[in-house]
Formats: structure tokens, sequence, C-alpha cells
């Protein structure tokens, strides 16, 4: 780690304002030392306190264990609810009322009222009523028809405080209008290592910017957390998963205590000051090296949740897990796990073995491996929450004033401005912006007419894929904004340029960038770099086919992070930082074209809340580090007043990636796009694609999406018959010799039924008899196989370049789930490394 000492600095002043009255008159800050006492602005009330004591006597440790227990929708009916005296049901992202991508406000009133009328006909001394939550994390973005604002990113490059609590409040009655109570945000992460695939959802590298919108964020979900318009809010994810070692998600903070608390930490003192009722743990692990301090998974540290959060900062409210990540607590699983209980962890959210984690649970209380003092004091904070939330005032959700309402889901003038206010201009030779409307405009790029690509993850589905324009009915493309702007007679959209003359226009506009992603899908792995490029050169190849011309290129890059983009930089007149601006295209062009009288309408504003690289492999780069030396750094953003000139760039980039890696991904959440999974079937062949929640169902072979690591990275297979699967490229890419020496096959699998006839496991054509190893990996779990690529290549398989490199076929009825798909070099000498021998 670097020693951040000017970062350091900025955010302990920043904590010192805040904390102390008296601060402005100390001659210097000095870092905290240690977590920091919070006062809340929700206080607690003795009557309320003495009514859910009242309450925790008289409930048994069933009721109890079902209050800590959040199973997800499609994994739990209303009936399950009044049974198990369930305390919280979510939604993951991409999941929806009946399945309905498209279900309207009313659909999911309906299903809230439903939950809610099982919980309150329980056989409890006192009915409980049931919170639902969501990840709405910009705008209700699961939801069809519901405005989208710029994700967090953006927002961050705004620099206005006011702006994120007023599209809080928006977010906050869009939630409300669906029949739910209870949102998971703000993130407050201050992601350091832009690799992370979640660097969008955080406002900045700086912590001083995620400080200054934590509190108005809370402020605006949560109000007085009593009117129609409040939803509880979340501060999320408790602590450092913005500072993980190579932006890796789920993974390893390497911070001092001083990192921690002043920079990964500082979210989280305004956002309990103004009263924020939950909090989420993360995922990441946190390592203090230079300490000599392991602290674990965060799920596992009752140092991080209990003494740090709950006792020394003063947080009252509850603690809820992460998807299934009490899994990656050592001795736990997805059913089980009574360290992150005793951690501090109040709910548990447990998407689809809730009913075993609620058996286990028990029983571990029974055996006294959990205290009673401990489950008493998780129901205290959940009855806790719900009380000041007013759940228990006898209000249906269907009974709140905007329930079912489908207008209250939009509010496009303000996700307009905050549009307007996110953008960034990174170039502007010759002041080709803005543009003169009138003009003829040849637009180009991907993303051009893509509201999945401009509305990136965490809208409508997890990931952000699978998803096409008619699923957002209000909303304008960059495309559609020009056309408005410009006039359509005037436009001309070309996605790759070919064939197109470019001197028959006045000016070409380029909207390029990444595609959808969301945690885990979206990092780049040890074996990328930063350049766009790299993982998408048809953005390369679009501008090479108009630059150079004699006509003005301005380009807007549609971005989750930034990127190395000196070669895109070199191609354009003028360069946009867009971000992911979600549904309101208009945004973009209100500041990229002139009023119709000539005159600038909207300049920009944005300025980076992230620092720009200058190189492939510049990352971790934060304002503040030792020999900091970005392109564009911290802080950077042009207007229409300034006049500068940026020269031609260094495009040059290492082979291979920025970190040391023996794998080559085939299917894992760094790669799922270079290899396609396909499937055949009685004499069908199906691509499985992007969506997630697809279930197919082919004449012996049943296909759907499971978990074996992490949220949704697996595909569960059960065989009837004759099927196969294989993971395929367009064409046969190279195997670099990193992989390929003493490589293996590698991937996981859980085989939940044996085999009853022959399995192959295959590379190109080359297929090896499995049969026996599958019999013996039933019942077993999760487990990691490792075929040495020599026992391919025995049989007459070239390893040079691989287009199928993994296929894997039943010939009669066989249940197995497969994930984390790659070739790793030096695999093969592996102590559990298979052996050629156990294929016939």
């Amino acid at each position: 780690m670097n020693s951040h000492n000017h970062i350091l600095r900025r955010a302990v002043l920043t904590a010192t304002l805040a904390l102390s009255a008296n601060a402005i008159a100390a001659p210097a800050a000095r870092p905290l030392t240690d977590w920091p006492h919070i006062t809340s602005a929700v206080k607690q009330d003795k009557a309320m306190e003495a009514r859910i004591k009242e309450i925790v006597a008289g409930m048994t440790l069933a009721q109890k264990i079902g209050q800590m227990t959040q199973p997800e929708i499609k994994f739990s009916t209303p009936e399950d609810i009044r049974k198990y005296y369930i305390g919280s049901v979510l939604n993951g992202g991409g999941s929806w009322p009946q399945n309905n991508k498209h279900a309207s406000a009313a659909d999911w009133v309906k299903l809230a009222d439903a939950y809610y009328d099982a919980s309150m006909s329980t056989d409890m001394k006192v009915q409980i009523p049931v919170i639902w939550g969501i990840d709405a994390m910009h705008g209700n973005s699961n939801m069809y028809g519901a405005t989208l604002f710029p994700h967090n990113i953006g927002l961050g490059a705004a620099r206005d405080p006011k702006l994120v609590a007023d599209m809080a409040k928006s977010v906050a009655k869009a939630v409300r209008a669906t029949g739910i109570d209870w949102v998971f945000a703000p993130t407050l992460a201050v992601v350091r290592d832009d690799r992370w695939g979640r660097t969008y959802e955080s406002f900045s590298e700086d912590p001083a910017i995620v400080r200054d919108y934590a509190a108005g964020y809370v402020k605006g979900l949560q109000g007085d957390l009593k009117s129609d318009n409040t939803v509880v809010a979340t501060a999320k994810h408790f602590v450092g998963d913005g500072g993980t070692f190579e932006g890796k998600d789920r993974g390893v903070n390497q911070s001092t205590m001083s990192e921690m608390i002043n920079i990964h930490a500082q979210g989280y003192s305004p956002a309990l000051q103004a009263g924020v009722q939950t909090v989420m743990a993360s995922f990441n692990s946190w390592n203090d090296v230079k300490g000599g301090t392991d602290h674990g998974k965060m799920h596992g540290s009752r140092e991080l949740l209990t003494v740090a959060l709950k006792e020394k900062m003063g947080f009252d409210g509850l603690i809820v897990s992460d998807w299934n990540a009490i899994t990656e607590v050592p001795g736990c699983a997805e059913d089980s796990c009574a360290a992150s209980i005793n951690a501090g962890v109040d709910l548990v959210m447990v998407p689809e073995k809730w009913k075993t984690f609620i058996a286990n649970t028990i029983a571990q209380v029974e055996k006294g491996e959990i205290p009673m003092s401990r489950i008493d004091d998780a129901v205290t904070r959940i009855l806790r929450v719900k009380m000041r939330s007013s759940l228990f005032d006898g209000k249906k959700p269907s009974q709140n004033i905007y329930a079912g309402k489908q207008e209250v889901l939009q509010d496009r003038a303000l996700a307009r401005k905050a549009v307007q206010e996110s953008l960034v201009l990174l170039k502007n030779n010759g002041n080709v912006l803005p543009l003169a409307r009138g003009k003829k405009i040849l637009v180009v790029g991907k993303s051009a007419d893509n509201m999945a690509n401009q509305s990136g993850g965490w809208s409508l589905t997890w990931q952000g894929t699978d998803n096409k324009n008619s699923d957002y009915p209000y909303s304008d493309t960059i495309l559609a904004a020009i056309q408005d702007v410009a006039g359509k007679d005037n436009v001309t959209f070309s996605e790759n340029a070919a064939g197109v003359d470019v001197s028959q226009f006045d000016a070409v506009i380029a909207v390029i960038g990444e595609t959808p992603y969301a945690e885990g899908d979206g990092d780049i792995g040890p074996a990328g770099t930063l350049r766009l490029s790299g993982r998408h050169p048809e953005d390369l190849a679009v501008l090479q086919a108009v630059s150079g011309k004699g006509k003005p290129v301005v380009t807007v890059a549609i971005t989750g992070r930034p990127l190395y983009t000196n070669d895109l930089l070199n191609l354009s007149d003028s360069f946009v930082a867009a971000w992911l601006p979600g549904t309101e295209g208009k945004g973009v062009t209100d500041v990229l074209f002139r009023k119709a009288n000539g005159k600038i309408n909207k300049d920009f504003r944005g300025k980076l809340s992230f620092s720009w690289p200058k190189s492939a492999c510049q990352s971790p780069l934060n304002v503040g580090d030792a020999g900091y030396d970005p392109l564009f750094k911290y802080g950077f953003g042009l207007n229409y007043s300034n006049k500068n000139h940026l020269p031609q760039l260094d495009t040059s980039y290492p082979d291979g990636g920025c970190s040391k890696t023996t794998a080559v991904p085939v299917y894992n959440p760094t790669d799922r796009a270079t290899y396609g999974l396909y499937v055949s079937s009685g004499g069908q062949r199906v691509v499985l694609g992007a969506d997630l929640n697809a279930v197919f169902n082919l004449p012996t072979v049943k296909v759907e999406t499971a978990q074996i690591n992490t949220q949704q990275d697996a595909k569960r297979l059960t065989w009837t018959g004759t099927a196969k699967l294989e993971a395929q490229a367009r064409k046969a890419i190279k195997l670099p010799a990193y992989a390929s020496t003493d490589g293996a096959l590698q991937f996981d699998a859980i085989v939940s039924a044996a085999p009853q006839g022959k399995v192959q496991i295959g590379i190109e054509t080359v297929e090896l008899d499995a049969s026996a190893v599958f019999q013996r990996l039933a019942g077993t779990g999760k487990q990691t196989v490792k075929i040495p690529l020599s026992c391919f290549a025995d049989r007459g398989l070239p390893l040079a370049a691989l287009s199928t490199p993994f296929s894997v076929s039943a010939d009669a009825p066989f249940a197995a789930t497969f994930a984390n798909i790659q070739i790793v070099g030096g695999a093969a000498k592996d102590k559990d490394a298979l052996a050629c021998g156990d294929f016939k």
C-alpha cells in the first residue's frame, strides 16, 4: 500500500470538522487512531425499547430465528413467511413478481401485500410485519418503467450533494410505489483500484466526496422514517470493499488500521450520524499486513461488526449479511454459520437454502454454539428498525399513498439534470464542442442506440445484460437525443461506419465504451489491462473508420471507470466521459449542442472523481499516492471557457496482463464473453446467453443458473439422455505458454446425482471418459477438478490454439453443476490433479 499521506490528511480534516464543533479553531488535524463514537440523529425511545423487550421475551426460539432470516422471493412464498415467522424478504437483481420482467407497480404491491398479510397471521403472541429489501441502485433500477439515474461514479463527478439528496428522495417514492420499504443503498465504498468491477458504484477514490454525499443520501431515503415517501436505508459494504488487492471482488484489503478508518470508513460516520438504520457487511477480507493482524472475512469479524461498529461507533440498528456471504466465512455453508451470527450479523441473507438455515441455527443455539443473548440482541435490533420505520403502524403496503402508482417511478427531469452535471470533458481540441444545430451528423458506435450499455449493471437485471431498448419504455438513447436536437433528417446512424462517406457530414459523434457488468463479472483480472480497446476492439475499429477524414470526431465514452484510452483519444477531436448515464440520453445532448440561437445551452461542470490513467497498467492510481502521475488528474474537467490542446499520446501497452497469472479463463466471473456456452440436445443447439434467469428445458437436459462460489456463477445441468455443454469461441484463440506449461483444464463441480451412463470431458474434438471420476464426486459437495492437458495431448490434441476448450457430455441421467472453468498453468503438478489413468 502507498502511504496515502495526502488523502489521509484531507479525510481526517473532513472527519474532524464533522465530528467537532470546535474543530475549526484546531491548528492541525491528526489521523483518527480508532473508530469514532457517533451520535445518531435517531434516538432510542424508552417506551419503544420496553415494548421490544416485552415482545422478544414472549417469542419462541423458532420465531426469533425466523425473524433473523431473509430469503429471496423466488424461493419463498407468503405461506412460507407465515409458517416460518420470516422477518424479511429480498428480491435480487433480475428477480420480479412471477418472474415477470415487465411487472407493473401494482403487481409488486400485490405481492408485497401477500407477504405482509402472511406475516400478520402467524400464531405469534405479537404479530411482526415482514420488511422487504431491494437493490435500488440508481433509481428503482430493478423495475420496468422506472427512471434510471447516472450510477454513483457519475454523481461523484457532479460534485453536487443536494442533487444526490434529491435523487434519494425520488428513489424512496419510486420504491414505495412498488410496496417495498427497504433499500440496499447507499454504497459508501472508496475505490482504490479501478480494476474492481464495482468501481461505478463508488462516488470517488477520494473519501471526502463519499463523506460529503453519505448523510444527504441517507436523509433523502429515510426522511423522518414515518412518512409515505420514506424507506429504510443501508450503508454498505462495511468495510473496505473498495480497497481489495488488485481490485478483486470479495478479495483481501491490505490497508493499515489508519487507512481503513481514515479512507475506507469515511462515509460511515456521516451515515450513522444521519441515522442510517441498517448496515450491510462486506464480502471482502481485511489483512492489516503492516500491523500484523489478519481480521479475516468481514462477515466473520466480531472485531469489526460488533466491537468497531456497534460498540465503539454506537450503531444500534441492524447488520444484514450480503447474498450468501456467510459461505465465505471459514467453517460455514449456505445454510449454516454460527460464526457470522456470533460476529454480529443480525439478519442473514439466505436466498435459497433458508429452511435448513433455520433448522441449523436453532440447533446451534440449543447446543450453545450461539448464545441466546446474541439471538435476543439480533431480534431486538430487527424490531427496533421495524418500529422506527413505522412498520408496526398497521398499514399494508397498498395503503401507502404512492402504492401502485406507475407514474411515481419516473423523475426524468431530475435524472436529466444529473446527467448534465456528471459529464466530464477530457479533450476539446479546436473547440469542436459545442456543436451547432442543423448540421449533418454521422452517429457511430455500439452504444449510441443501446439502453443496456447506457444504463450499465444493476439495471432491470443484476448484470444489466439481456436487456433490449424496449425494456426501457420511458427513456432516450443518446442517438434518439441527437436526432431530437439536430433534427432526425440531419442524422445518419451506422454502428460500425461500414460503407459510409464521412465527407458528406459536418461532424461525427461516436458513442463507445464498456458493456454492462456488475460484481464479479466486471473485474479486470490478472490477465487483463485497463485498455478499453483490448476488451472492445470494435470501438477502436469504428474510430479508425471515421477519424482523419477531415471531419471533427466527438467521442462519448460510456464507461463504469477510468480506462486507458490513449488510442481512442488520439482519434478524437473531443472526448467526453459520460460514465453510465441511465435512461436520460438528452442530458448528454443538452451539453454537447448549442441552443438554436447559437449560444451555449449547458456547459460542462463535471470533474473527475477518479484519476484517469496514462498507461494500460496504471492501477492502483489515486490522488495523494507517491509518484502520482495520471493522464488526467483527480478533479480535472474542461468547460467551454477553456482553451486546451491535448497532443498525441503514447499508445503502447504490454503483451499479456498487468499482473502475474497462470490462468486463462474459459467461463468464470473475469470472462464470460470470450467463450460462449452452448448446449446440444435432441438435435437442437442453443446458446445459453446472458440471461441469468433463463431456464432451458431441452429434450434431454435441463439447464439453469446456480451458485457454487459466488452469486449465479454456475450452470446446473440435469441430464435425462444424450446432451452436451460446451464453451466455444468464434475462432481458435492462442493458448499462452504460461497456461499450457504443465497446464490443466480446471473447474469447480458439484455432482448431485451420479451418472447412470457415460460422461465425457472434452477439449476441441478430443474427449475423455470421465464416468468413474464423476461417480466418485457424487454427493461430496464442491470439488475442484484438474485434468492435465497432457491427457488430451496424448490423444492427439494440438494445444497451440483452442476454440472449444471445454465440453461435458452425458448419454444417460446425470446431474451436476459447473463453475470457474479455466486452463491453469502448473496445475497438472498439483497434488490433487487427476492422473490420465483416471480416464478410460
